[in-house]
């Protein structure tokens, strides 16, 4: 089997791993369109062979494979760049969203304290004021101090009552 043929193959074999993995969702479709649009030259070139040696003819390349090479290696280093720059976009990204939440983090937990203390100052003038009636009730004998060296009879609660 020839080279060229070897190329068309890999290449229809790519294209469709491409397709797949795009219908998959596990590849975007700006990704998708950057190899597929690789593997069309890359069919043209094995289909049309003659295009690889007219293209390294009129760029004054030797050999028509030497030109392949060095297209293949700057696509990749394209693409190698390409990659770069999203990967620092990504990191930018996820250094602000993990302050985002450490901020939003903090509110919950300072949000979540000043409750706690309102229920707590809630609770403290409930108790005082079952304590210290203000309306001229009186006070649930429980909540009545008790002396214990008092010899005077105390009224019995409402748990006590015979």
């Amino acid at each position: 089997m020839s080279g060229y043929v070897t190329a068309l193959v890999l290449t229809v074999v790519t294209v469709g791993s491409i397709v797949y993995l795009l219908r998959a969702r596990r590849i975007r479709e700006k990704y998708a369109a950057i190899w597929i649009a690789l593997a069309i030259v890359v069919l043209v070139i094995g289909a049309f062979p003659a295009v690889l040696e007219w293209l390294a003819a009129a760029l004054g390349v030797i050999q028509p494979v030497n030109l392949l090479f060095l297209v293949t290696g700057l696509v990749l280093f394209l693409v190698c760049v390409q990659f770069s720059v999203e990967i620092s976009q990504l990191e930018e990204e996820t250094r602000t969203l993990a302050e985002e939440i450490a901020l939003l983090s903090a509110k919950v937990d300072a949000q979540a304290a000043a409750t706690q203390a309102v229920a707590a100052q809630a609770a403290a003038t409930t108790r005082a004021a079952l304590d210290h009636p203000t309306d001229g009730s009186v006070a649930p004998a429980s909540a009545t101090p008790v002396d214990v060296d008092d010899p005077r009879p105390t009224a019995p609660g409402p748990t006590e009552r015979a």
